[in-house]
């Protein structure tokens, strides 16, 4: 047995309502420009899965996903500041991909700040192609900053 322990494993489950006091603390540190607890409990009352990521019975990440027709979309997908460059944004990554091609999604899209370049790296390593670009979508220190459109084909089993 070593001395040093190994972190205690990473569970992921349903957001639920009670978890966004957590939820806000971690959205707050690591965004300049948050989300509601409003936008939170909107898309939780409209049946959006979420996902929150917790390790020792702390919660270190979560997810939010929208899912319509045969398109899944990644609204919100953040891990504590303080946690982060430790695999855990991209096993949550991975959960709502998997979430989304379990409910029956052919593509998944997501924007991102042009200027969040680990969370591109992680996208593109995650299969995700740059599509587009929404100008001026998300509020800025100095101004509007765009927005990169990427999406992911899904591959189903039996198919291509």
């Amino acid at each position: 047995m070593s001395a040093v322990s190994a972190p205690a494993p990473v569970v992921l489950r349903p957001m639920r309502e009670e978890d966004l006091d957590t939820v806000m603390e971690v959205e707050r540190r690591a965004y300049p420009f948050p989300w509601t607890r409003g936008i939170f409990r909107d898309c939780l009352h409209a049946g959006y899965p979420g996902r929150v990521m917790e390790q020792g019975g702390l919660l270190v990440g979560y997810g939010m996903l929208s899912i319509a027709a045969d398109e899944a979309h990644i609204l919100n997908v953040c891990v504590d500041p303080a946690l982060q460059s430790r695999g855990h944004g991209r096993v949550l990554l991975r959960a709502l991909v998997r979430l989304a091609r379990e409910r029956g999604a052919s593509r998944v899209f997501l924007e991102v700040r042009p200027s969040n370049t680990s969370a591109i790296a992680l996208y593109h390593s995650e299969g995700f192609n740059e599509i587009g670009r929404r100008p001026r979508y998300y509020p800025a220190n100095s101004g509007r900053e765009d927005a990169l459109v990427m999406a992911m084909e899904l591959a189903f089993e039996g198919m291509g």
